[in-house]
């Protein structure tokens, strides 16, 4: 079995454990390995999962001879990667033990423990020394400390403080400017950039500060999370 880790940023986590992310990204520049995924790459390991009714074990670094931390709830490919959704054992010591260590952003990626089938892989042409990776047959994905691949995020299903942001505006009890740039830090967001959104777009339209064009604390935030 081989492995291939990808960064994580936690951006905040469910206190039941919940949380969702890409396990594997698409494209881009080659890894540590020279090796990129393509797009439907997991395409039948999914479809084989699926029959058989079963998901991709998680480990804590590839640790099959110990318990699962987890289960892994839903995979599917999309646009970017493989965006997977999971759950840690919180209820297990050591389940909670890594939840926390997520929640601290100690624990900083995750790792897909794969095999390539027969015909899975191809050299890539204008790229000597570089191998796209077509098929792949996925075993597990663990959770690790520090990966080599600094592409693939781990985003939460469930943030609490942003379930409060948006609480707070549908209240009209809107955060102070100071914790919502918090919150886009959190994120990912740059702290420059996140002082300019929340300073500006978030202070002018949500806070009502006079001054310049209306602003869309909303589209500010995806904006930013796009280049995040």
């Amino acid at each position: 079995m081989k492995t291939k880790d990808f960064a994580l940023q936690v951006k905040g986590l469910s206190d039941d454990g919940s949380f969702e992310g890409y396990a594997s990204t698409f494209g881009g520049s080659p890894d540590s390995y020279g090796d990129i995924v393509a797009p439907g790459a997991f395409a039948e390991t999914l479809v084989e999962h699926h029959r058989s009714g079963t998901m991709p074990m998680m480990y804590f670094g590839h640790d099959s001879r110990s318990l699962p931390i987890g289960d892994w709830l839903e995979m599917a490919e999309d646009g970017k990667g493989l965006l997977a959704k999971g759950q840690i054992d919180i209820e297990d010591e050591f389940g909670f033990r890594i939840h926390n260590a997520m929640k601290k952003k100690r624990v900083r990626g995750l790792s897909i423990g794969y095999s390539i089938p027969a015909g899975g892989s191809e050299p890539d042409e204008k790229r000597p020394g570089v191998t796209i990776l077509k098929k792949i047959k996925l075993v597990e994905v663990s959770v690790v400390n520090n990966p080599a691949n600094k592409r693939s995020l781990i985003e939460t299903v469930k943030s609490d403080r942003m379930e409060e942001f948006a609480r707070r505006l549908r209240d009209g009890d809107p955060m102070p400017i100071k914790e919502f740039e918090g919150i886009l830090r959190e994120v990912g967001v740059p702290n420059s950039l996140a002082t300019q959104i929340a300073s500006v777009g978030y202070a002018k339209a949500v806070l009502g500060e006079p001054e310049g064009e209306k602003a869309d604390p909303r589209a500010d935030f995806m904006r930013a999370m796009m280049r995040a």
